[in-house]
């Protein structure tokens, strides 16, 4: 059964300042195996089902993070210097589920205070995310994921992104976490879609272009 915790000060995290790591405490399952199966507990010690809104919030949260971390593989490849913002994100991650995996209705104010999120990496991605736009070209079309590797796998992260938002805002919604996380994803997303936008200018790959298809068209070719 997987008990969330909060975890020491650790590899990146000690690099990017203070906060605190998500991760799951292992315990042994009880005899009848009925609970460990169907439910597992928040930092605050509440049991919740598997399925709980909470659980599919933190679970596509990691889920994000993975994403960003494989593409911070292909990023570090290339030796791009936007890799050390990605992993710094990766970190803020692990603070957006903490705070996630303590839902107010159940959460002392220790627990509050110590998974506190506060807007100071909402405002560090909106100062990213001016930085990049500044050095690309208009945009006068809908762009497809595309534009290489790199760019394709932040396109994939940027989605993955909207989904976590999707369902962070619920939670935000009933009071049982706070409305920074979901501005912070919403910023995230925006990020991203940046980033992979810069990420193919800096190759010098191609975006691809929507466009609309038209039956007509195709059966005069014909």
């Amino acid at each position: 059964m997987a008990v969330w915790g909060l975890g020491s000060r650790l590899g990146l995290r000690g690099c990017f300042g203070a906060a605190r790591l998500l991760y799951p405490r292992f315990q042994s399952r009880s005899p009848q195996g009925v609970e460990d199966g169907d439910f597992s507990s928040t930092f605050t010690g509440e049991r919740r089902p598997k399925d709980d809104q909470v659980f599919e919030a933190v679970g596509t949260t990691d889920e994000l993070s993975s994403a960003i971390g494989f593409a911070v593989e292909l990023v570090t490849e290339k030796g791009h210097i936007f890799a050390e913002e990605l992993q710094k994100i990766q970190c803020t991650l692990q603070d957006v589920g903490s705070a996630l995996a303590t839902p107010r209705s159940s959460a002392r104010e220790a627990h509050l205070k110590y998974t506190a999120f506060e807007s100071g990496p909402i405002l560090e991605l909106e100062q990213w995310i001016d930085k990049y736009t500044c050095q690309l070209p208009p945009l006068t079309a809908f762009i497809l994921p595309s534009g290489g590797k790199i760019s394709s796998a932040l396109h994939f992260c940027r989605a993955v992104c909207r989904r976590a938002e999707r369902r962070v805002v619920p939670l935000v919604q009933m009071g049982e976490t706070d409305a920074n996380v979901a501005k912070f994803l919403n910023r995230l997303s925006d990020y991203l879609f940046t980033l992979a936008r810069y990420a193919a200018m800096k190759e010098g790959n191609q975006e691809k272009i929507y466009k609309k298809n038209d039956p007509s068209a195709e059966s005069e070719a014909r």
